[in-house]
């Protein structure tokens, strides 16, 4: 791999969120609520932006690509320590629903390790889009406050994403980057059948 490959501005994105995963988990369990809030809403903007530049600059890597997913893990996971340790209160009518979330969330990671023995990496723009709302949700949280009708919209595209990746899996050989969506596999089949031999 080039080092043109490695060194660009969106991993030097992912390295920073991983590397400030540590710093959050200790503001979380130090109970330091507004650190927590700020930092964690840092990494969120981030995923956004280095998404956006690798996009706009033609600087999506394979390797960019499982960076930024394995940091999208560690953040779902600081996401859900922190509703626990700060908000549980505000998610206790609706735990049933945050179950079935956080259990389609985790499924599409399990079924990648179990086929691949590696993580998911396709980024499908259901579930980037599906980030960028459960950012400004959790936003909301820490600022304005728990928002239903927002919350269960946040739930439902994140299951429907987690059905599109799951279903990806299944029709896929091998895991790739970059699949964009359902639809695009499908389309991007027929037009491989239609090629002559």
């Amino acid at each position: 791999m080039k080092k043109a490959e490695i060194f660009t501005i969106p991993n030097f994105l992912s390295f920073y969120r991983l590397l400030v995963f540590p710093l959050i988990l200790y503001f979380a369990f130090s109970e330091k609520e507004s650190l927590f809030a700020i930092f964690l809403t840092i990494n969120l903007l981030t995923d956004a932006l280095d998404g956006f530049i690798a996009r706009r600059f033609k600087m999506e890597t394979e390797l960019g690509a499982k960076l930024d997913s394995f940091a999208d893990n560690l953040t779902y996971i600081l996401v859900f320590i922190g509703i626990y340790i700060f908000k549980l209160d505000d998610f206790m009518p609706h735990k049933i629903s945050l179950l079935i979330f956080i259990c389609a969330l985790v499924s599409t990671v399990i079924f990648s390790l179990l086929k691949f023995h590696q993580f998911p990496s396709l980024h499908l723009y259901s579930t980037k889009i599906g980030g960028y709302i459960q950012g400004a949700f959790f936003i909301c949280l820490f600022t304005i406050g728990f928002i239903r009708p927002f919350y269960y919209f946040v739930i439902a595209w994140g299951i429907m994403g987690a059905i599109e990746s799951i279903t990806i899996q299944i029709i896929l050989r091998e895991m790739r980057s970059n699949v964009k969506g359902l639809y695009w596999l499908i389309k991007e089949g027929k037009a491989v059948r239609k090629e002559p031999a």
